[in-house]
C-alpha cells in the first residue's frame, strides 16, 4: 500500500512534456524575421547592378582558364612568373637548396652570357653543372611553353635580383634561340655543352 502511495506521488511530481501550443515561437522574434526577410529583398531588388570595377574582381572565365602566352609588347611580370615556376626549386630568395638545386643568386650561368642563360631556360638541363664553385647533378626542365616576353621577364628578374646585377634580356634573344635551336628536343647533357654553345 505504501508503495502504491509513494509511485503515485511521484508521477503526480511530473511535469508534462513542452508543446508548442503551451510555449509558441514569441511574437517579437517571428516579426524580427520576417523585418529582415523582407528588408533582404528589397535591398537586393533596389541596389544597383555590381559591375563598377570597384565593387570587385570582374575578371572573366577566359582570364583565370590558365596562363596564356603573352602578346608582343605586353607587360610581363618575372617575379611573378618566377614565383609560379622557379621558386619552388630555385627559392624565392634564390638561393636554391644545398647540394640539390643550385642557386641564381650569384650564379655565373645566370649573369653570365644571355644566350647560354636563354638556352637553359628553353631547353633544360640534365647533368653535372657548377654554380658558384659547386658542383650539383640534376635536372631542370624546359620552359619553352612560355613566350618569348615571359621567358624574357622571368630572366630580366633573376639577373636583377638579389646581389645580381645584370641588365635585362629582350623577348627577341629568345625568338631567335628558339628558332635557331628548333631542331633540339632534349636538354643540354650537362655544362660542357653549355659551354660548347659560347664557341658557336
Amino acid at each position: 500500500m505504501n508503495d502504491r502511495l509513494r509511485d503515485r506521488d511521484a508521477q503526480q511530481r511530473e511535469h508534462a512534456d513542452p508543446e508548442e501550443s503551451i510555449r509558441p515561437i514569441p511574437l517579437l522574434a517571428v516579426g524580427v524575421t520576417l523585418a529582415m526577410v523582407v528588408f533582404g529583398v528589397f535591398y537586393i531588388f533596389l541596389s544597383e547592378p555590381l559591375d563598377h570595377s570597384q565593387l570587385g574582381d570582374q575578371r572573366t572565365v577566359a582570364d583565370l582558364s590558365g596562363p596564356a602566352r603573352s602578346a608582343a609588347g605586353a607587360a610581363v611580370d618575372g617575379k611573378a612568373l618566377f614565383a609560379a615556376q622557379c621558386a619552388a626549386c630555385h627559392q624565392a630568395n634564390g638561393k636554391g637548396l644545398p647540394g640539390v638545386f643550385p642557386p641564381l643568386d650569384g650564379s655565373e650561368w645566370v649573369t653570365g652570357d644571355t644566350r647560354v642563360l636563354a638556352n637553359i631556360l628553353l631547353h633544360g638541363i640534365n647533368g653535372e653543372i657548377t654554380v658558384a664553385g659547386t658542383k650539383y647533378q640534376g635536372a631542370m626542365p624546359a620552359f619553352a611553353q612560355l613566350s618569348d616576353a615571359e621567358l624574357a621577364g622571368v630572366a630580366s628578374y633573376i639577373r636583377s635580383s638579389w646581389s645580381n646585377q645584370a641588365e635585362a634580356v629582350e623577348a627577341g634573344l629568345f625568338e631567335r634561340e628558339r628558332t635557331a635551336t628548333a631542331d633540339r628536343k632534349t636538354p643540354f647533357e650537362g655544362e660542357a655543352a653549355l659551354h660548347a654553345l659560347t664557341q658557336e
